[in-house]
């Protein structure tokens, strides 16, 4: 008779076991106050009993599927309009869940270490010179826009279900707080200028390499990586990128390299970024999603103690240059330069997040979008010819005209000889082309523009965009591979 109670109460779960399986579960990136992507067709998936029968209904269409022998199920939306209005979408199995207040606009992806995890709390407290109302600084305390959703990426949680749903919030109080400042900076920059809601998801590791970020499958398949490849690949991509996949984007943003500069990468931090972009493209089955990033800030690498390589104050200005080599190999990408958004040179975080945000923002409204009026990045370097004593610096096509930001002699420029000797030079704008020239250097063979650690130069246009560091005299093994495409 002892046993009969055990007994019964195993009996019970059995035949409660299969009714509590066959609940219908979706994943944390699915949730109340989330935007979809419009204009593309939208993935809602989830798990649910084999062979359970799913269905989906929002803005009036319904689509039905069964779960799979393993439980996944999977329904595509069609693409649809932009809507300020939430509604709410039902997924019904079982069970039934009700995500209420669901927008449709635009998706972004933001990532990387520090500097994109960089708070808004902490964006609020930092200290830089007297801002143009309305100040960012103060941005905390009125932020209240509706159409702004956000989504912070919590390692430990995203992989797991959530019976809550609650993982996007609208853009303010404390969940703003404690989100990626250049990614809301960012959100806010689309918003204004397009209309309709965003919807921007932050997933972010201060001080993590590129190594984590990427697949352990996507470096077993490139023959590039012929030894084993360091920096615990995968360890952020499958808790905090692949989860995520396939909820329907517009692009990415990336901001990370500081942890890779201070190994002194240059070609392998490419190749790496190469990797990078192409397995998260293929992760969401969408060669064509821009992604955007950001080239580092001034900071006196040479000046660590106890790197792991020999640092010097090039070591930067050649990371800024294998991080530019990324255009020239993969399609639809964009970097903007940071070499005004600096305080303090030893300073890894450096303040003017907002701005950050915003040039972001700005490539993804010119390239994206097609917002042709929109400046996207300052000077970048097209050609040099030499005339005498003069050497003449010609500029991709740009939007505006050249000036100095604060009305000195640019600065920045340096010129070498036959000798490869390079000395500081004085330069002048003329026209669309700067005239660099050195006394003693009769002859000039090679300039180099913003070429150390501690650059802050005064080359921009007129539409407040700095000039991206160059150097003329680059070996022409690293160009590029010999691919090229249009940004």
């Amino acid at each position: 008779m002892t046993c009969r109670p055990l007994a019964l109460f195993l009996t019970f779960l059995a035949l409660t076991a299969p009714a509590a399986q066959a609940r219908v579960v979706l994943p944390r990136v699915l949730g109340h106050g989330m935007v979809l992507q419009r204009e593309k067709p939208v993935p809602i998936w989830g798990t649910a009993a084999p062979g359970e029968a799913v269905t989906v209904q929002f803005h009036g269409q319904q689509q039905r599927t069964t779960a799979a022998a393993d439980g996944q199920w999977r329904v595509t939306l069609p693409s649809m309009k932009a809507s300020s209005t939430g509604a709410e979408l039902t997924i019904s199995g079982t069970n039934v869940i009700r995500l209420r207040d669901v927008l449709v606009g635009e998706v972004w992806l933001c990532s990387g270490q520090s500097n994109m995890e960089y708070t808004m709390r902490k964006n609020s407290k930092v200290t830089v010179p007297p801002q143009p109302e309305p100040n960012p600084l103060t941005e905390l305390e009125r932020a209240h826009n509706p159409q702004i959703r956000i989504f912070l990426v919590n390692r430990k949680e995203l992989a797991k279900p959530d019976s809550l749903h609650r993982g996007w919030s609208i853009a303010q109080d404390s969940a703003l707080r404690a989100f990626s400042a250049p990614a809301y900076f960012f959100a806010q920059e689309l918003q204004t200028k397009l209309g309709v809601p965003v919807g921007v998801i932050s997933s972010a590791v201060p001080g993590s390499r590129i190594e984590p970020w990427i697949s352990e499958t996507a470096f077993r398949a490139d023959s590039y990586y012929a030894q084993p490849v360091g920096g615990d690949p995968g360890k952020f991509y499958e808790p905090m990128i692949r989860p995520l996949a396939p909820f329907a984007l517009r692009g990415f943003c990336w901001y990370q390299g500081e942890s890779n500069c201070f190994l002194a990468e240059t070609s392998t931090y490419t190749h790496k970024m190469r990797t990078l972009i192409e397995s998260w493209r293929g992760a969401w089955q969408d060669a064509a999603l821009p992604f955007y990033y950001v080239q580092l800030a001034p900071f006196k690498y040479s000046e660590s103690k106890e790197p792991k390589q020999p640092l010097t104050p090039q070591t930067l200005p050649l990371f800024w240059e294998a991080q530019e080599a990324v255009l020239a190999q993969v399609p639809r990408t964009g970097l903007i330069v940071t070499t005004d958004l600096v305080t303090k040179l030893d300073d890894i975080h450096p303040p003017y997040k907002w701005q950050i945000g915003r040039r972001l923002a700005y490539l993804a409204l010119h390239d994206t979008y097609g917002r042709s009026e929109v400046a996207a990045c300052g000077p970048v370097f097209r050609s040099l010819k030499t005339k005498g004593q003069t050497a003449e610096i010609s500029f991709q096509p740009l939007q505006g005209r050249l000036v100095s930001k604060d009305g000195q002699p640019l600065t920045g420029f340096t010129v070498a000889g036959a000798d490869g000797a390079f000395v500081p030079a004085q330069a002048r704008i003329k026209g669309k082309r700067v005239l660099v020239s050195a006394p003693g250097v009769a002859r000039p063979v090679a300039v180099r523009f913003a070429w150390h650690e501690a650059s802050q130069p005064n080359l921009f246009s007129d539409r407040g965009l700095p000039a991206r560091p160059f150097r003329t005299d680059k070996p022409a093994a690293e160009t590029a591979g010999g691919v090229s495409f249009s940004r």
